[in-house]
């Protein structure tokens, strides 16, 4: 997915909101495409068409100043199947979550120290300090103090949409055996065609 993809996406389907905003308690958010907008997103992740692109959406604090989306988006939309080359219609339910924290402040540039260090001793070597959790994602940055709940669903639809999509029932047929038009055998008369060759 490139950038441009990204920011044609973005400014598609747009619902900012400043973390300002946000209660402690949280918010609940509604976001619906208008038909413009399904038309655009449609164009941007190359589908036939988009009918109907909605969420619901549970905006919480979490961490110093960052907020957590999460909820679920439900979509209508019209794929062309890979097999068959024909139009269907699909439905999607998927969930949203995310997280956005601020961007840590820049820190200062260090000072040159030429004092030799003493290596630390093995006790001193705490094992949790080598330790990454691979499974926790790290949070999005939170830019300018705001997030765009539009931008968020359409990012989680376009994840969410199956760039081979088959039409129900749909398989590949391979072509019977014998068929006179794709023979079984392409090079079964090219031995015969030598052995001629060299009785001439």
């Amino acid at each position: 997915m490139t950038h441009d993809e990204d920011k044609g996406r973005d400014s598609a389907f747009s619902r900012p909101l400043a973390v300002a905003e946000v209660p402690e308690e949280g918010l609940e958010v509604h976001v619906a495409a208008r038909p413009d907008e399904c038309a655009a997103l449609a164009a941007a992740d190359g589908i036939a068409a988009l009918t109907r692109l909605e969420a619901d959406l549970s905006v919480r604090r979490e961490g110093a100043g960052g907020v957590r989306v999460q909820g679920e988006l439900r979509a209508e939309l019209r794929q062309t199947c890979v097999v068959s080359l024909e139009e269907f219609d699909a439905t999607l339910v998927e969930p949203v979550d995310v997280a956005f924290a601020p961007e840590p402040a820049p820190r200062p540039a260090p000072t040159l120290d030429r004092r030799p260090r003493r290596p630390p001793e093995p006790e001193e070597q705490s094992p949790s300090s080598h330790f990454v959790d691979l499974d926790e994602d790290e949070p999005d940055p939170l830019l300018d103090g705001r997030i765009d709940l539009g931008a968020i669903v359409a990012e989680f639809l376009a994840l969410a949409i199956d760039p081979y999509p088959r039409r129900p029932g749909a398989s590949f047929a391979a072509p019977p055996e014998g068929d006179e038009t794709t023979p079984a055998r392409p090079f079964a008369g090219l031995g015969e065609a030598l052995r001629k060759g060299r009785g001439n």
